[in-house]
């Protein structure tokens, strides 16, 4: 019986302890995020946006979980110094509106009068993972206005296929994580290795990050905090249809970057968008899952900076 007494008093304890942490933790990422991004209205709803740097103009389109400062954090790790980068808040992050119906057509319509509000005309456009529908779809409807175009892992085509079928379960599972701040926090926290897992990256990969590429990718995981308020925007992008056949229309030069083990956006997505695209190069790298931009990180900033800058350059 003491046994017992004992042990309810030390969960407890330290339940207590988790919840001061929680508190503390997620009273940070939220001051993280506030008042560093500008908000303006457009006939797609309020767009959410942040621009830092000086030098050749680069859109960077953050991935599910993202927003803004996604966008800021894919800017310094890719891009580096040099580039005047923009990064907007995708429909249904932070303080970027969602509306039902919306579609990635619309999100690419957003992003052009996001640049006429800044007076930027043409710029390359760098996206990560599922900020690649829009990013594909601002380049077929905007092909004036795209210099370049850099996918990093990115969602391209639908598929029906089985090993489709599992990554869009892994997609429906992080949908639920991020629904709920205590839980993503607890999940991110506690389960970091599992959560690694669900984002597309396997155990062989994981064991062998370097202590640099787990700093890289537990500022990722760690700035996706507060989900809250970024949860309508990663429905969305589970829901919004994709950009399929019509990115056959791209005219601007195309660089692909996908690892062939990510087992959250499959590397058919890298295959069918090098076949349809274009001109488009693909650069496919055999491991480093959906965590790619952190295990490549040296050759994709090395290899991204020169083909913006070859493209900026026509």
């Amino acid at each position: 019986m003491a046994l017992l007494r004992w042990t309810i008093a030390a969960l407890l304890v330290s339940l207590a302890f988790a919840s001061v942490v929680y508190v503390r933790d997620i009273h940070r990422a939220y001051e993280r995020i506030a008042g560093r991004s500008k908000v303006i209205a457009s006939p797609y709803g309020d767009i959410e946006f942040m621009e830092g740097g000086t030098g050749t103009p680069v859109l960077v389109i953050h991935g599910s979980g993202g927003g803004f400062d996604q966008g800021e954090l894919i800017a310094k790790a890719v891009l580096g110094d040099g580039f005047h980068w923009v990064a907007p808040s995708r429909f249904g992050y932070l303080r970027s509106t969602f509306h039902e119906g919306a579609t990635f057509d619309e999100q690419a319509h957003a992003y052009a009068r996001l640049l006429d509000h800044l007076g930027i005309g043409k710029v390359a456009v760098v996206a990560l993972s599922h900020g690649g529908p829009s990013a594909l779809l601002f380049a077929v409807l905007y092909p004036e206005r795209v210099a370049s175009l850099t996918l990093l892992s990115c969602g391209v085509a639908s598929s029906a296929e089985a090993d489709q079928a599992s990554a869009n379960r892994k997609g429906s599972a992080l949908t639920a994580i991020f629904r709920y701040d205590p839980l993503y926090w607890g999940v991110s926290t506690l389960m970091r290795r599992p959560l690694m897992n669900l984002m597309g990256a396997s155990d062989e990969v994981v064991s062998t990050l370097s202590a640099e590429q787990r700093d890289l990718i537990d500022e990722v995981i760690g700035d996706m905090n507060p989900v809250a308020p970024r949860s309508a925007g990663v429905t969305f992008d589970n829901r919004a249809a994709m950009p399929n056949d019509r990115i056959a229309a791209i005219k601007a030069p195309t660089l692909i970057f996908h690892a062939i083990d990510d087992s959250l956006q499959l590397y058919r997505n890298a295959e069918f968008a090098a076949a349809t695209i274009p001109g488009a190069r693909l650069k496919p790298y055999s491991r480093g899952g959906h965590l790619l931009i952190a295990v490549q990180q040296d050759e994709i900033r090395r290899e991204t900076r020169r083909f913006i800058l070859a493209n900026s350059e026509r």
